[in-house]
């Protein structure tokens, strides 16, 4: 999402991450352009900023562990999210857990968290 204006997106994202009821989560925030203070002084960027978390409600960031990734200079914020706990149940097709043994259900739950993992870190990781 892009804006321009007085409207930022930083105050939308409640909304968009409750809506999106995702596991793994990246968000960027960029300012791209020059605005303008009261008195018509041209600013780059209007109101402080040091991570996307800061503009998350501390009910939401209990649920995800956040890693920011930050290039200050150039004013680019990047968090990355992913989903503390889950249900195994939104990753099963044509099954419930309750169908699986309790192996089954802890190999599945593994190779998911794996999975999770290097999505959320953005590397390959050694499964054992």
């Amino acid at each position: 999402m892009s804006t321009c204006g007085e409207i930022s997106p930083l105050k939308a994202l409640n909304y968009l991450i409750r809506s999106f009821d995702t596991d793994i989560m990246t968000m960027d925030y960029r300012v791209r352009g020059f605005t303008r203070d009261i008195y018509g002084h041209k600013l780059f960027i209007d109101h402080e900023i040091s991570s996307i978390q800061n503009y998350i409600p501390d009910e939401i960031k209990s649920l995800y562990q956040m890693i920011d990734v930050n290039v200050y200079q150039e004013n680019i914020f990047h968090t990355k999210c992913k989903l503390k706990e889950f249900d195994l149940n939104n990753y099963l097709f044509g099954y419930t857990k309750d169908k699986l043994s309790p192996e089954e259900q802890k190999d599945i739950t593994e190779s998911l968290i794996w999975e999770m993992d290097e999505i959320f870190y953005g590397k390959n990781i050694s499964y054992n």
